[in-house]
């Protein structure tokens, strides 16, 4: 993370693109308002480094505790916003459960020790589901994810196939002109999903609930499935950062995941030091 980064204060009047492009926050200026904001990470590409297939992630020592700190200062308004399952986002924390929005904004979480909510998402057909998993056949290093109400196709030990694999999912939209899907290109993946529900979705059903309700929203991400969350953040007087790259619509970015977990470690070192005499 750069260490010339300016001051954003988390304040009456947020910071906007407009004001510091090129920056995101100094830890210290947002610590006396984690009580009444809503800290919302993505993990693949955000919090976790991104690994060959979506089995190798790993999450670095000392994450999960910074995490669990994080959600205990904020009153527990600390929440996981991926496109990734309820389920697999608890087998890559377990043992540590954290309120999560799963699915791309399919199914969420609250609090750790509550059940999911559904948030009225239907699982993509499965005679659709069966054909978008044969493009999985069109070269070895194409891995298939199935993550219920959507799936990936994986080509990072393949990246020769991408084309194909999208002209493959075109052909299939063609013959299904009224199916409601929705492709989401995103790094060495495509991935399917129904058009009904977004991150964005997920995010804005989360904020009305407590102890998110009211609070503003601090968001991190990475990929393009994460520009709909971007877009919201001004709408609900939150800012939003990017992760390796400059995207459209945020406040300031972070060049790696580890500068992300860098900060969140930051966050709790200067809550620490405020307390000093």
């Amino acid at each position: 993370m750069n260490r010339d980064l300016a001051e954003m204060p988390l304040d009456d009047e947020l910071a906007r693109e407009d004001d510091a492009p090129e920056t995101v926050p100094v830890p210290r200026s947002l610590v006396p308002h984690l009580s009444r904001s809503a800290i919302l990470l993505d993990i693949d590409g955000t919090l976790l480094d991104l690994m060959p297939t979506p089995r190798e992630v790993w999450v670095p020592p000392g994450l999960s505790e910074t995490l669990k700190r994080l959600h205990q200062r904020s009153n527990g308004a600390l929440a996981l916003v991926s496109g990734r399952s309820l389920n697999d986002i608890d087998l890559i924390f377990a043992p540590d459960i954290f309120p999560a929005v799963g699915g791309h904004g399919a199914e969420m979480r609250i609090d750790p020790d509550s059940e999911a909510v559904a948030a009225h998402a239907p699982p993509m057909d499965k005679e659709l589901k069966r054909r978008l998993a044969a493009i999985a056949k069109l070269s070895p290093g194409i891995l298939l994810e199935d993550k219920g109400y959507s799936l990936a196709l994986h080509y990072r030990l393949a990246p020769h196939a991408e084309k194909a694999i999208y002209a493959a999912v075109s052909l299939i939209r063609a013959d299904l002109p009224n199916a409601p899907i929705e492709v989401l290109p995103g790094k060495c993946v495509c991935e399917i999903k129904h058009s009904g529900f977004t991150k964005a979705s997920g995010v804005l059903e989360l904020m009305t609930r407590e102890p998110f309700k009211g609070r503003r929203p601090f968001f991190i991400g990475d990929d393009v499935t994460d520009e709909t969350v971007f877009a919201i953040m001004p709408d609900l007087g939150g800012l939003a950062f990017s992760v390796g790259r400059r995207a459209k619509g945020v406040a300031g970015h972070f060049d790696a995941p580890s500068d992300v977990r860098e900060f969140l470690t930051h966050l709790l070192d200067d809550e620490r030091d405020a307390s000093l005499p």
